[in-house]
């Protein structure tokens, strides 16, 4: 039995990764510019799966992780995203990493680990 979040479609979590960013004065566009370097996904890509409403776990089914992904490490919610065992919740947290180190004012070449 997975997570629930598993099974949630990306787009009913994105308006909320949205607004954290914007509350923090950052945007849209750098949100999805996180987005896009962690999935490979470009644009388009995103968007049609935003439209779809596809889950968590086919959207991440469905991406190519870049290759310094295991540069991401901290804690999400008290929890180590290096130490996460289940490799899906592992990218979730990944991302939910990647929008908090957004939203917190990292410079953008820091949060895509250039």
């Amino acid at each position: 039995m997975g997570h629930r979040i598993f099974t949630t479609p990306l787009a009913s979590v994105y308006p909320a990764y949205v607004n954290k960013v914007e509350r923090k004065g950052r945007t849209k566009a750098e949100l999805d510019e996180v987005i896009e370097w962690l999935t490979g996904f470009d644009e388009g890509q995103l968007d049609g799966h935003l439209s779809a409403q596809t889950t968590f776990e086919d959207f991440f089914a469905q991406a190519h992780l870049h290759p310094n992904v295991s540069a991401i490490t901290g804690t999400v919610c008290g929890v180590r995203v290096e130490e996460v065992e289940d490799p899906l919740m592992q990218k979730i947290r990944y991302l939910d990493k990647l929008v908090d180190e957004l939203a917190k004012g990292k410079a953008m070449d820091k949060v895509l680990r250039s």
